[in-house]
């Protein structure tokens, strides 16, 4: 079992670093269990299960089945090595105190882009818990037992291959409409192409990406934040974002994306960063009307 130590060189936080990547509390893929978080993934050179425990000083990978020696050797790029957050400067008090308040905060980049593409896609233009719904199903259902001691219920995400087989029932099984699954079917057919933006500059990769129909800049963001930890990745076209940060950052409610962009333009370069710093303030605006009913595709 090949193990791999990393110290931070400075304040670090690890599951507030990697709380981007779990889909949801039931995440088959993703597990805080025993002091440690649990990572099933499937690397460029096959499946691996992936035990991250926080030391004292240093963080502690260790990792079995086929992909180990990559998980390890990328192990401080998935920890946030790579990442430069002192090239941050807040431009607002409210962002100078969430800084303060979450030294550890650094952005994770796993270099894979097909597994944050196909739960990105998953979470299109549906609620969360919905998207997180569909994502344990199709895992539990068609993903692969991981190597080595993982807990119980753990599950791999399948391969590109593996996704494109899965039968248009079973789709509609998981509560994914037709746009969505037809959006991963065609991702799947690029997937080598697709995964090489993990090694591109933010704006080739959002070109790269949105070559395929049905991922457009959302999606794409939503990608490269997690394969690429890009810190200008910003999410446009989201329903909450624009809303929450313009609360935040101006106490008034209903702003949209051009709005947001223009509020976020002094941190060109860190945009994506300073949206996450936001949300940490916790200041969201009460809701006003009532939550929009779940979707039900698997019952029509």
């Amino acid at each position: 079992m090949p193990e791999r130590r990393w110290v931070p060189p400075g304040p670090y936080h690890l599951s507030l670093t990697l709380r981007v990547l779990q889909r949801g509390g039931r995440d088959p893929a993703y597990r805080w269990e025993g002091g440690a978080i649990w990572r099933a993934s499937r690397t460029p050179h096959g499946p691996v299960t992936l035990r991250i425990t926080p030391g004292s000083r240093a963080v502690i990978g260790e990792a079995w089945g086929p992909g180990a020696d990559w998980a390890l050797e990328t192990l401080p790029a998935l920890l946030g090595a790579e990442d430069e957050p002192g090239e941050f400067t807040a431009r607002h008090r409210i962002v100078a105190q969430a800084v303060r308040r979450n030294p550890g905060l650094r952005l994770t980049r796993t270099g894979l882009v097909m597994e944050a593409l196909v739960a990105s896609v998953l979470e299109q233009k549906v609620s969360t818990r919905e998207a997180f719904a569909a994502w344990r199903r199709l895992l539990l259902r068609y993903g692969e037992a991981p190597p080595g001691p993982a807990p119980d219920g753990m599950r791999v995400p399948p391969t590109p291959r593996q996704w494109s087989m899965i039968p248009s029932w079973e789709w509609h099984r998981a509560g994914v409409d037709d746009k969505r699954a037809s959006a991963i079917l065609r991702a799947c057919r690029y997937a080598p192409r697709l995964e090489e933006a993990a090694d591109m500059d933010l704006p080739e990769a959002m070109r790269r990406l949105q070559l395929v129909p049905g991922i457009g800049p959302w999606t794409a963001a939503e990608v490269l934040q997690r394969s690429n930890g890009a810190p200008d990745a910003l999410t446009t076209g989201d329903l909450h974002l624009p809303g929450h940060i313009g609360y935040v950052l101006t106490g008034r409610r209903g702003l949209g994306d051009a709005e947001m962009l223009e509020l976020l333009a002094p941190y060109a370069g860190q945009r994506h960063r300073a949206a996450r710093l936001i949300l940490l303030t916790g200041r969201i605006p009460s809701r006003r009307e009532p939550r929009a009913p779940l979707g039900r595709i698997a019952r029509l």
